[in-house]
């Protein structure tokens, strides 16, 4: 049907599709997000059903629902999304689907936006499942539907594992045509119910399963190898392209394995790879998966050269690789030099540092500036949580003390009062995070008695992924108007008895509804209500009147507003918001509206 130019998450949604996709579900993280945001937009063209569930767990049960009656289901999410996912997932393994399962779990490695660089390909091999590794947009719509077809033919989930530069690398894909497959329906069966003797019945399947994979594995094309010299190289994901590259600038010729199924290994073709090499270079971002299958079979065969990698310490076992980084191991390992201009020809340019910081006229730079001005002197602690706002570490803020989790803000917090009682402890936490894992969380301090004061952030969106709607909104991921779970009820439903609503950019009124929820005895609840400013355009814009100004800089000093830059006195630059937010700072009024 020809190619389109398609990112690797469209890629991956188109996969999907072609492969006879039912359902497909996810939770909002980077970098996955596009997967079902593209699904989304496609929604009206295709005969599927597709939605962001409230987190990974809800996702993935719903899916495998889906899966029990005969669908082509896709559960999508990034790595640390996968342990919230994990305890359907594990149980899923044994029992098994009836259509397809396909997850889609996007690793980060570097981390350019998340908390850990997990690494999905180990816990593929601690669920006992196979993964598909791609390394570019092509491979990941061809590996999808692959993953499809093994998925339903071995009736267990399939992980699919792009990592960041997979999914948002841009190439022309080729598509194809979009098979419409039939659902068989739920069958009432014992097998979908698990008890211990079915668990340990199941778990014998399961590893059968693995073997004969293994197998198949070894023959098929995402595991293939290139001849050249008694130099070997084993390479995949987006790691495969590193090392032809480095070993193309560099002169080398080797035999170069690539392996897009790391878990089960596909034995035999690395053993049939090892008889043709003297010495391995084993390149894989995160984890040794690969290598450590490579050192097994090397074992088991008696190969006696060298295998380098993370476990030699010829390679980092963190962050994220690249070109040079294969290129300066291959030229150790291989005695190759390069001559000191090509040296300074490769060297990259040094960029400036841009540390992370929240928009200009971002609501929360306002809800963490009222709480800091109600609290001040307090030696309050406050717990932050994943989102937009955990930029509210940074200074001058500095208003995030603990981040850890998805919805651990609110636990982590009544431990600490616990603790340290005498502390004023508040939360922070996002709207849509609130409904993933936060609810939970205000149950427990309710019915325990932690004296937290929750400010939920509310800024009407899932502002850090892409804005995807979430069950406040009033819309699904598809656009159709849906009932709003209102937050201040669901907080109130959760026992707190003291909550209040305000609008943070009406300083004196936060400050005020802080103060208040110091005096209640219990769990209290502020609601800092305001949309995200990348969800309208600016009405207004301010700026700083010289002759009045008198050079304080409390407006840069306190609020730090990328809005603001120093020249003689501070100045706004064009990208003001109009929050208003330094007006109320100011003390002698010298911040205007700009057509004043």
């Amino acid at each position: 049907m020809g190619k389109k130019l398609f990112m690797g998450n469209e890629a991956i949604a188109r996969g999907a599709i072609e492969a006879g996709l039912h359902l497909a579900t996810a939770y909002p993280g980077t970098p996955s997000s596009e997967i079902i945001g593209t699904l989304a937009a496609w929604s009206g063209e295709f005969p599927y059903y597709v939605e962001w569930s409230v987190n990974e767990k809800v996702a993935m049960e719903v899916a495998a629902g889906a899966a029990y009656a005969g669908a082509r289901a896709l559960v999508a999410m990034k790595q640390v999304g996968l342990n919230v996912a994990s305890d359907p997932l594990m149980s899923l393994a044994y029992i098994g689907v009836k259509g397809a399962l396909v997850v889609a779990v996007a690793d980060d490695p570097g981390p350019h936006s998340s908390q850990t660089e997990q690494d999905t390909r180990t816990f593929a091999k601690f669920a006992k499942l196979p993964v598909f590794d791609p390394a570019s947009p092509e491979e990941a719509l061809e590996m999808t539907k692959d993953a499809f077809e093994l998925s339903h033919r071995y009736g267990i989930p399939v992980f699919l594992r792009p990592t960041t530069r997979v999914c948002h690398a841009t190439a022309g894909v080729e598509i194809s045509e979009i098979q419409s497959l039939p659902t068989e329906g739920f069958v009432k069966d014992p097998r979908w119910v698990i008890f211990p003797r079915l668990s340990y019945e199941r778990h014998r399947w399961l590893e059968n399963q693995l073997e004969k994979m293994a197998v198949e594995f070894s023959d098929n094309r995402w595991n293939r190898m290139t001849p050249g010299d008694r130099l070997g190289i084993i390479a995949g994901g987006i790691s495969y392209y590193y090392a032809v590259e480095a070993a193309q600038a560099l002169g080398l010729h080797p035999t170069i394995l690539k392996i897009g199924n790391p878990h089960p290994a596909p034995q035999a073709k690395i053993e049939a790879f090892l008889q043709q090499v003297d010495q391995v270079i084993v390149v894989e971002e995160l984890d040794p998966v690969i290598e450590e299958a490579v050192l097994a079979v090397a074992g088991r065969i008696g190969f006696t050269g060298k295998i380098h990698g993370k476990i030699s310490g010829d390679l980092p076992r963190a962050g994220e690789y690249s070109v040079d980084l294969v290129k300066n191991v291959l030229m150790k390992v291989c005695g190759v030099k390069l001559d000191a201009a090509a040296a300074v020809l490769d060297a990259p340019p040094q960029l400036p540092l841009r540390p992370p910081v929240l928009c200009a006229g971002c609501p929360h730079r306002a809800s963490f500036y009222a709480v800091k001005r109600a609290t001040k002197g307090m030696n309050a602690i406050y717990t932050g949580d994943i989102g937009c706002y955990t930029l509210g570490n940074a200074q001058p803020l500095a208003m995030v003390d603990t981040c850890l989790c998805m919805g651990a803000g609110i636990t982590v917090g009544q431990g600490l009062q616990r603790i340290e009682p005498e502390r004023p402890v508040f939360t922070f936490i996002g709207d849509s995070t609130f409904f993933h894992t936060g609810i939970p969380g205000l149950i427990n301090a309710v019915y325990n008695k932690h004296v937290i004061k929750l400010v939920l952030l509310d800024n009407s969106t899932t502002a850090m992924t892409g804005h995807q709607p979430h069950p406040g909104m009033g819309r699904t991921a598809s656009g159709e108007v849906t009932q709003v779970v209102d937050v201040v009820a669901l907080i109130r439903a959760c026992g707190v008895e003291w909550v209040e609503e305000v609008n943070p950019l009406d300083l004196q009124a936060a400050e005020n509804a802080v103060r208040k929820s110091l005096e209640h005895p219990g769990v209290a609840a502020i609601v800092m209500r305001y949309p995200c400013v990348a969800l309208y355009k600016p009405s207004r814009r301010f700026r700083v009147d010289a002759s009045r100004c008198i050079n304080c800089k409390r407006c840069i000093k306190e609020l730090g507003c990328p809005a603001f830059y120093q020249e003689e006195k501070p100045e706004i630059g064009p990208s003001c918001y109009g929050c208003g937010l330094c007006v109320q700072v100011c003390p002698v009024g010298a911040i205007k509206e700009a057509n004043c």
